[in-house]
């Protein structure tokens, strides 16, 4: 007899546990924002999934000393904006999750979508569209002139779909648009819950981190310009990079607010006309 679905009560503004209901948030004081969930997931996937988006279980479990550990420099990759690469601390590295929040037309698509279409002329990359459809997003990349060729596309939004064509198509970069409307089969909540957000951006860090792929996720923002989702998404992804600016500005500022490779709170201005990102 199948089990009866686990039962959580979750803090929809900080993403906080508890295991009965609760007027307040003891973690971030807010009240009547608990609300009970249900995760489907068997015993054996249960504690992989619950931490899959953290360094500690990226299934590198061995014991070393801290002298033997190497301090070469990290590899990495431009993404063909200079502003852009030091933002990010002086490019990409390899299997790193990066989450790019911003307003509705800040020009975070844009900016990514180019970014894929020149580097997919000397590596391979993936963009997954669950927002546009994929003639919305060929429609942009052909009216900015963009190197069509090469780019891989996928319109898709289960996490577990994605990650196996990931599987058999290897790429080094990967674009998730957007992470609010991704959703996994085990979480039962609809897309973009606390729920949902927190589980899909951890298995997706787990992804980034055992297979080498770069992930870049993208992510909306909430009224007061901070990035919507539960806290702990902020804890399970190597950096947190906000585009901001006006739609009528000419200007994009992009801001680090947390990044494992590189500086926080380094900024970069990104010049955003008709002709795309510059």
């Amino acid at each position: 007899m199948a089990k009866a679905p686990k039962r959580a009560f979750v803090c929809n503004e900080c993403g906080a546990d508890y295991p009965r209901w609760q007027g307040q948030c003891s973690a971030c004081h807010a009240w009547n924002t608990i609300t009970e969930m249900r995760i489907a997931a068997s015993p054996q996937v249960a504690r992989n999934e619950r931490l899959s988006g953290y360094a500690g279980n990226a299934g590198m479990s061995k014991v070393q000393k801290l002298s033997d550990i190497s301090l070469e420099a990290l590899p990495r990759f431009s993404t063909g904006f200079k502003e852009f690469d030091r933002v990010l601390g002086g490019g990409v590295v390899p299997g790193s999750a990066i989450l790019i929040g911003g307003n509705p037309g800040a020009g975070k698509s844009t900016l990514l979508l180019q970014t894929l279409c020149k580097l997919s002329e000397g590596m391979k990359t993936l963009y997954v569209t669950g927002e546009e459809s994929l003639q919305q997003v060929a429609m942009r990349a052909h009216r900015l002139g963009l190197p069509m060729a090469n780019l891989n596309m996928l319109s898709e939004t289960s996490i577990e779909q994605i990650c196996q064509i990931a599987d058999e198509e290897k790429p080094q970069l990967m674009v998730i648009d957007s992470i609010q409307v991704m959703h996994m089969a085990d979480v039962q909540s609809s897309p973009g819950s606390v729920a949902q957000v927190r589980e899909t951006a951890a298995y997706l860090t787990r992804f980034a981190k055992t297979r080498g792929v770069a992930i870049v996720m993208v992510g909306h923002v909430t009224k007061d310009g901070s990035l919507a989702g539960p806290k702990v998404l902020e804890h399970c992804i190597d950096c947190s990079v906000l585009l901001d600016g006006d739609a009528d500005s000419r200007f994009r500022t992009l801001r680090s607010h947390k990044n494992r490779f590189g500086a926080v709170n380094e900024t970069g201005r990104i010049r955003h006309d008709r002709a795309g990102a510059a």
